[in-house]
């Protein structure tokens, strides 16, 4: 199973963090979309055999701009920072980017953000990006099965869900059933712990995700043949983020060997 790491964990020089994820054996990242603008990080980037697999497109957009806003020149500015992230995931080779949901639940609301999405997924399928939802507690759309059902609903074959295991904890939903049944629509997942309550993206097991728990959903990828990557998505504000990358990936990779074991 291949696994990334969201570079929005560490601080300092772009080079910097690359050069860090590179040394802790990381060969794929994620970035947002003001990552890898200057030639030198993308040199480096290159040089260091880092790939990207996903981009965060709903970073950095305009004040006030969302794909659900009622003002249509703040949701083109939404759609606008949208496209161009998918642009550039094309043009480094990323396979995904994803979006949030809007927090405004009202009908109209939604309304618009199922049209900006479909025109979104347009774009990114004819430059061969998936685009995908991340179901997210406080918005629109706060469980994955809610989001699965939304994605399902406007039926476009590249509208996907991002699964976050921290998201699950916080709305209590059962692991394998997401996996499941979400099956061929499971674009992207990231990996993060917290106390089920809210979303403090700590290490792995460092809150109430156990080996256990995290076994189980890695074997739930796998029987769904889920074949992108699992990505770390880390708080910085903890206090050593780039020992907890490293202390996650070993959670991951001890929980894969174990899963094969018990497989």
């Amino acid at each position: 199973m291949k696994m990334a790491c969201c570079i929005w964990a560490l601080s300092g020089s772009e080079t910097d963090i690359l050069r860090q994820v590179r040394d802790i054996g990381f060969d794929r990242i994620d970035i947002q979309p003001t990552h890898l603008k200057s030639l030198e990080s993308r040199l480096l980037a290159q040089e260091l055999g880092l790939s990207v697999s996903c981009v965060g497109a709903s970073f950095g957009l305009p004040a006030g701009a969302s794909l659900d806003q009622h003002d249509e020149r703040l949701r083109q500015a939404a759609a606008d920072h949208v496209r161009t992230a998918i642009e550039q995931a094309a043009e480094i080779g990323a396979g995904t980017v994803y979006v949030i949901p809007g927090k405004d639940p009202a009908a109209a609301a939604i309304d618009q953000y199922e049209k900006s999405l479909v025109s979104l997924a347009d774009d990114a399928a004819a430059r061969a990006v998936k685009l995908a939802v991340e179901h997210f507690p406080g918005t629109a759309l706060p469980s994955a099965g809610e989001t699965l059902e939304f994605i399902r609903a406007l039926g476009h074959d590249n509208l996907y869900l991002l699964y976050d295991s921290g998201h699950i904890q916080m709305s209590g939903e059962e692991p394998v059933s997401v996996i499941t049944n979400a099956g061929d629509r499971l674009g992207y997942i990231h990996l993060d712990d917290n106390d089920g309550l809210s979303d403090l993206h700590w290490s792995l097991l460092d809150g109430v995700m156990t080996e256990e728990s995290l076994m189980v959903t890695l074997r739930a990828l796998d029987a769904v043949d889920y074949q992108g990557a699992v990505s770390l998505e880390l708080s910085p504000a903890l206090k050593n983020p780039l020992r907890a990358l490293a202390e996650s990936r070993d959670a991951v990779t001890r929980a894969l060997h174990q899963g094969w074991l018990n497989g």
